[in-house]
């Protein structure tokens, strides 16, 4: 692996929208990028683009997720940065070949599963582990732990709401366990940005603000919205920002669900999801 000046990051949904925008401005900026999509032909043209190593995953198989990990950890020297950027929304409620609702699966359980997987190599490079959450982990409604796959209560928009209250979770917890070991980790909202990602939902709502000429007008760039996964990215975790952490427009979020501040609810969620994951 070629390592360039500056930080290692890794960034996973790097094949497009705000993925692809940040390894460009941190590429622009010295530092060294490893790309990871899923779609080999977009993250091959990004890679190439700006000269970067890349790897391909689907998030929806559990064992790509496994031997993703195992070829970094090969390949890394380091890695000062994990940035889980994946995500998505889907319509009818789908499970993946692990057996678990897509959503879930792709905004959590995966990105849950890369860093375990990586741990080691992240506690010794002192990294920074960074979430890609939103604003609308405010309208998640009661976690359910014994049902994280929405078996029984599922819609496109509840599914989503909740994996997005589940990054920042993840965050608290993997602070309040790593974060001795040297282990940083924050979770972001990107802003309301315009990119295909509702475009697969069955949420008419959420396909009409992605899609529709005016709506998306009122959408910020992929860009803007990658300024601030490049901010936490390449700034320094304790005298730029504070581990354990989720932030709106670069400061810590003023409003966020209840449940984000639920240690009990965190600590659950990690152990249900190492069950899962086992």
């Amino acid at each position: 692996m070629n390592q360039g000046q500056g930080k290692t990051i890794v960034i996973t949904g790097a094949s497009d929208g705000i993925g692809a925008a940040a390894a460009r401005q941190l590429h622009r900026d010295g530092h060294s990028v490893v790309l990871v999509g899923r779609s080999p032909h977009k993250t091959r043209a990004v890679a190439r683009e700006i000269g970067a190593d890349h790897y391909c995953a689907d998030f929806t198989r559990l064992d790509e997720v496994r031997a993703l990990a195992a070829e970094l950890d090969a390949a890394c020297r380091r890695i000062d940065v994990l940035a889980n950027n994946a995500g998505g929304v889907f319509g009818d409620r789908t499970t993946t070949v692990d057996g678990f609702e897509m959503t879930f699966q792709i905004n959590h359980l995966a990105p849950f599963l890369l860093t375990r997987l990586l741990m080691d190599k992240l506690a010794a490079s002192g990294a920074s582990v960074i979430q890609t959450s939103s604003v609308g982990a405010r309208r998640a409604g009661p976690l359910d732990i014994d049902d994280l796959s929405h078996e029984r209560n599922y819609s496109p928009v509840r599914a989503y709401t909740a994996a997005k209250l589940e990054n920042i979770l993840f965050t608290k917890e993997l602070h309040r366990r790593y974060h001795h070991r040297g282990i940083s980790a924050a979770a972001f909202h990107p802003g309301n940005v315009a990119t295909s990602f509702g475009t697969r939902s069955g949420s008419r709502l959420m396909r009409f603000i992605t899609t529709n000429p005016l709506t998306r007008a009122m959408l910020i760039t992929p860009e803007k919205g990658a300024t601030r996964l490049v901010w936490l990215a390449s700034k320094q975790p304790g005298a730029d920002w504070q581990s354990g952490t989720y932030f709106e427009k670069r400061k810590p979020a003023k409003r966020v669900n209840r449940q984000a501040l639920d240690t009990e609810i965190a600590r659950r969620l990690w152990e249900r999801s190492e069950e899962m994951v086992a």
